[in-house]
């Protein structure tokens, strides 16, 4: 212990001197006033240019299958009871991936007809973008319902569209997100059906035994995983959320 309480006296010593020697550069960052006018817009740009780059991948997510595979997922993890099983990070990386997977045809369209032709310098960074936004719209409009359209057209109070141009995409995305979070938990309450049927068997059981300060989730977790294991509830669950994009 002495030993290394004196390599740290002699290292923190020796640093600065080091350091000089090395020529380590150094990171400043700081505030000043603005002298122009100039100077504040471009600190405005970069403000709101930071705050784009902090919630992009939110918007991203939310316009994608992520938002209903993510739920369904974790309505599986909680009527089956095992609390932090499987953990958080494995339910995520399986969402995304699988939202890749269902997003597949519509990011290689993306890339097909907007990023590489903008690559290689084809198109403009407008007409990049209008594709994209397309390609994008298409699919929520494959999975958007006609309910949750006409509910925010009506709180706007704007004119029914007659096709799709005239629906905007600050209206498509709530609507889209609505529909989703409807789908996911009418597959939630399908998952808990079977698993809530097994709770309340294990409950009457143990009531009529009188053994009512036992919990019954004890007893009721083992029979649940091991249903969920026979008819291989994972592929049940995928194969499911697959097909409702479908």
């Amino acid at each position: 212990m002495i030993y290394i309480t004196k390599l740290i006296i002699l290292a923190t010593l020796l640093l600065p001197e080091l350091a000089q020697a090395v020529n380590v550069p150094t990171v400043t960052l700081g505030v000043k006033d603005a002298a122009n006018p100039a100077e504040v817009s471009t600190a405005l740009q970069v403000l709101f240019v930071l705050t784009i780059i902090s919630v992009a991948p939110a918007i991203l997510l939310m316009t994608t299958a992520f938002t209903r595979i993510v739920i369904v997922l974790g309505f599986v993890r909680q009527a089956m009871g095992t609390q932090n099983m499987p953990p958080n990070q494995i339910i995520i990386g399986l969402s995304l991936f699988l939202t890749f997977f269902v997003m597949s045809p519509v990011f290689n369209t993306i890339n097909s007809t907007a990023l590489q032709p903008y690559l290689d310098e084809e198109i403009t960074q407008e007409v990049a973008l209008d594709t994209t936004v397309e390609a994008m719209r298409d699919f929520m409009f494959s999975q958007v319902r006609e309910n949750e359209l006409k509910l925010l057209f009506e709180v706007t109070k704007k004119q029914q569209p007659e096709d799709r141009q005239d629906v905007s995409t600050m209206v498509l995305i709530p609507a889209f997100l609505l529909s989703e979070l409807k789908m996911a938990f009418q597959m939630g309450f399908m998952i808990y059906v079977p698993f809530l049927v097994i709770d309340m068997i294990v409950a009457s059981v143990l009531m009529s035994m009188g053994m009512m300060m036992l919990p019954p989730i004890i007893i009721s977790l083992p029979f649940k995983l091991l249903l969920f294991v026979l008819v291989d509830g994972w592929h049940l669950v995928v194969g499911s959320l697959l097909k409702s994009f479908g």
